[in-house]
């Protein structure tokens, strides 16, 4: 064999006979030479590798003139094979000046150095096949794929955008390389950053532009960059078929879980088929539950909105759930025990920058229901959710976040003309009032205010009224000579 050849990339070769250096002195050869035994071996060389078949001896006292045999005719490298080749030898190679290697099958490694030297188109061959040797094994999804071809190819595999490494097998490209990657290139990009090396092409996607399926390692040749451009351009219709299979699968999946959350929502009383639906998904609708809305303030791709929400969501240690609903994705933490005051706080504000990183790439609005119990509850919590997304989109200055908690009475006039759930912000508003006050006041607003018929109407003296409906007005914090505050009270007695 004539050409060069460096240790880093025979060593970057996926194939080669369990190759192990022993000493390692950064070696580059312009020659590889096979023989069976040391004595088969030219007289002089210059630069040069020599692969020994045979066994070497196990006896220390033979192993070492061997080593000072083989540098003296000139080579710097040696590969040898057999049990007596250990790291007793790495010191005596260092001190010859000659790279050490131990092979397990030294013509496998024969065969990686006439890849990589004389046989570049066989080299860019195997890797092909092993890129679709691949497809015989079955994915299950694109990263099941990655993980087979990266298993077949020895290199590592990833799907990029923009953003940064989507899916991957093996190790993961560093900041550096994936930041020499061009995601305009319109076809074979090869870049390297410091040692590593990666070749890419773009691949279509049915939700995202700008992919690309990367191929990348260490310390690779000339011959190995060829053959893992040809590589990647093989693997890119395998990969785009994959994120359509999984785009398709996924679909299906959220529309099954739309329609399943739709049905419990509508559902009354028990329903033994809808129990078991929901334990399929492994939607637990016991415990206490805090539901959340987030819709779009325009148009939204509610399948790249839930993946987002999901992604953000995962990282909450709680037991979560989301899917589509309506213009946008409705969700809910569940908690197995009641948790207190300050648990509830700290989730509320969970989800508040759960909202703020999801509306770094959509225009959306989110509310937060009241905490509920049980599946009754978590209808509640869901529907109070919906009811409060819809106020947040008109609510720039909270950031077009709304809990129900938070509703005031001004949101409380609108949520009316929603729907009917808010009649616990309603109690929540009333709750510092007994039942007799909640009488008093109720009929003071129905009638318009007036102290006089308000005693006349319950049988209290005016000056009854008059004390009752102060201490009313300190109890909630309010003033009732505003007539947006009186139409608000009047509403939530009524709920």
């Amino acid at each position: 064999m004539t050409a060069e050849l460096s240790l880093r990339s025979l060593l970057a070769h996926p194939d080669t006979g369990q190759l192990t250096v022993l000493s390692d002195v950064d070696a580059r050869w312009e020659q590889v030479v096979i023989e069976v035994e040391e004595s088969d071996l030219p007289d002089h060389v210059e630069s040069a590798l020599a692969i020994l078949i045979s066994p070497a001896p196990r006896e220390t006292w033979r192993l070492d003139p061997l080593l000072r045999r083989v540098r003296d005719r000139g080579f710097t490298g040696v590969a040898l094979t057999g049990d007596g080749v250990d790291d007793r030898v790495a010191a005596l190679g260092r001190r010859l000046g000659l790279c050490v290697l131990r092979s397990e099958r030294p013509t496998q490694l024969a065969t990686a150095c006439w890849q990589l030297i004389e046989a570049r188109d066989a080299l860019t061959v195997w890797a092909v096949q092993r890129v679709v040797r691949s497809i015989e094994y079955r994915a299950t999804d694109l990263g099941d794929l990655l993980q087979h071809v990266s298993g077949s190819l020895g290199q590592a595999v990833a799907l990029v955008g923009p953003d940064g490494v989507l899916q991957g097998a093996g190790d993961l490209p560093s900041a550096d390389l994936l930041a020499a990657v061009s995601f305009d290139a319109r076809w074979l990009d090869v870049v390297r950053a410091g040692d590593e090396f990666a070749v890419s092409v773009p691949v279509a996607s049915p939700s995202r532009q700008g992919l690309r399926v990367l191929l990348h390692g260490r310390d690779v040749g000339a011959a190995q960059e060829r053959a893992f451009g040809t590589a990647v351009e093989m693997l890119m219709p395998m990969v785009a078929a994959r994120l359509l299979i999984d785009h398709v699968d996924e679909v299906a999946d959220v529309s099954r879980s739309a329609a399943l959350l739709m049905d419990f929502v509508d559902a009354k009383g028990v329903d033994p088929a809808l129990d078991r639906r929901l334990r399929a998904r492994r939607w637990s609708t016991g415990g206490y539950h805090l539901g959340f809305q987030t819709i779009g303030r325009g148009r939204v791709d509610q399948l790249e909105l839930l993946r987002l929400v999901n992604g953000e969501l995962a990282k909450l240690d709680l037991d979560t759930h989301a899917t589509t609903r309506g213009a946008g994705v409705a969700g809910w933490l569940t908690f197995a025990q009641a948790p207190d005051r300050s648990t509830v706080t700290r989730q509320l504000r969970a989800l508040r920058e759960l909202h703020r990183r999801v509306s770094r790439d959509f225009d959306i609005a989110t509310g937060v229901g009241a905490l509920g119990d049980g599946p009754s509850g978590l209808r509640d919590t869901l529907a109070q959710a919906a009811d409060a997304a819809r106020l947040a989109a008109d609510r720039e200055r909270a950031g077009w976040f709304l809990p129900v908690d938070s509703l005031g009475l001004e949101q409380l006039i609108l949520a009316w003309t929603i729907g009917d759930s808010f009649t616990q912000a309603a109690e929540s508003l009333l709750e510092p009032l007994g039942a007799g006050d909640r009488e008093l006041l109720a009929a003071y607003l129905d009638q318009e205010s007036s102290v006089t018929r308000t005693a006349e109407t319950l049988g209290l003296h005016r000056n009854t009224i008059t004390g009752r409906i102060q201490r009313i007005q300190e109890l909630l914090g309010v003033d009732l000579h505003e007539p947006q505050t009186r139409l608000a009270l009047q509403l939530a007695c009524r709920a």
